[in-house]
């Protein structure tokens, strides 16, 4: 994850390995300012942006409600629900993982609920966007496991919540931007390989992808790029097994076992790259992976002058309108 500008600060914080935020002499470890700070007793501190409650009053051409997908753990998630001409019969369904290097993040963030709420109405699409739980408490592959579950959920919601009633599991597409974008790669697979999962995966929607191994590319291997390398690096740190390192499968999507006949199923994928993007390389690597695999269906989409994820920081951009008329396209041709 490549970070931009601090944001709003509103703090809460966490704890794991039993550890006190208050114990004395404590001190920062790792930190993305604006963002989030871990403390050398294992606490973490996050600074939310400005925070986007649901609403079931329909503005702006949806409404959305938020749901508990699994009070345990807990997973959480946000329905976006277009307004519905009085004909339709049914509507796709994209269900949406937020980014922030698995580390941080929300649905609820003002930018996400703007941008799927907006999407949800241009597509015409029910979208379901999940609170995933985060690293370092929770490292991977647990984010993977929580965005599995829930078209799990998804598919035991189907019948009994209201506003799914119209959802089609025929045409069910996964997005995400930057980890979100990982995480749908992830997803998809484990999707492919369960054949008793009563939804259709017809198409990856992956904006701004966030991969990484331990060989650096030529961009991160440039002067000028020790504090992007670094970031980066950091997040993978916190989010991968302690055992592991950035030749982690999560990390390094060359290294996952994926069978030439499960390739041959892979789902219809499009990679949405930035052009001033540190993280463009890897997007353009994985999209050129993906083709020499043999994915029949693949696009690759550059926003030339744009930034990461630069549709959570300007919503309303006409890059972003751009973005979202893309996405609308590729769920329609598929």
């Amino acid at each position: 994850m490549h970070t931009h500008e601090p944001l709003k600060p509103q703090s809460s914080s966490s704890k794991f390995q039993g550890l006190n935020l208050s114990a004395p002499k404590m001190s920062i470890i790792a930190e993305a300012p604006g963002y989030f700070q871990v403390f050398s007793d294992g606490c973490v501190k996050r600074f939310a942006p400005e925070i986007a409650p649901a609403s079931q009053e329909s503005s702006g051409g949806y409404k959305s409600k938020d749901v508990i997908l699994d009070p345990s753990k807990p997973i959480t998630g946000r329905i976006f629900l277009p307004d519905i001409p009085g004909s339709c019969t049914s509507l796709p369904v994209l269900v949406y993982f937020h980014g922030g290097g698995f580390c941080i993040g929300s649905t609820t963030w003002l930018g996400y609920h703007h941008f799927l709420g907006d999407f949800s109405a241009a597509s015409q699409s029910i979208v379901l966007s999940i609170d995933y739980r985060l690293a370092p408490e929770h490292r991977l592959p647990i984010a993977y496991d929580d965005c599995y579950s829930s078209l799990e959920w998804l598919c035991s919601q189907v019948t009994s919540e209201p506003w799914f009633k119209l959802a089609d599991l025929s045409r069910v597409f996964l997005s995400g931007d930057s980890a979100g974008g990982n995480i749908v790669h992830q997803v998809a697979i484990r999707a492919m390989r369960n054949k008793a999962l009563h939804v259709k995966i017809k198409g990856l929607l992956m904006i701004h992808p966030y991969f990484g191994s331990e060989e650096r590319t030529d961009r991160e291997r440039a002067d000028g790029a020790a504090g992007d390398v670094a970031m980066n690096d950091m997040f993978w740190r916190l989010s991968i097994p302690d055992w592991s390192n950035r030749d982690y499968f999560g990390c390094n999507f060359e290294k996952q076992v994926v069978s030439e006949a499960e390739w041959r199923e892979f789902p219809a994928v499009v990679v949405y790259v930035a052009g001033l993007d540190f993280l463009k390389e890897r997007g353009v690597m994985y999209a050129e992976f993906l083709q020499r695999k043999g994915v029949k269906k693949l696009k690759l989409v550059e926003a030339e002058r744009e930034s990461h994820v630069f549709h959570v920081f300007y919503p309303e951009s006409e890059a972003t309108r751009l973005l979202q008329r893309q996405m609308s396209e590729f769920m329609k041709d598929n």
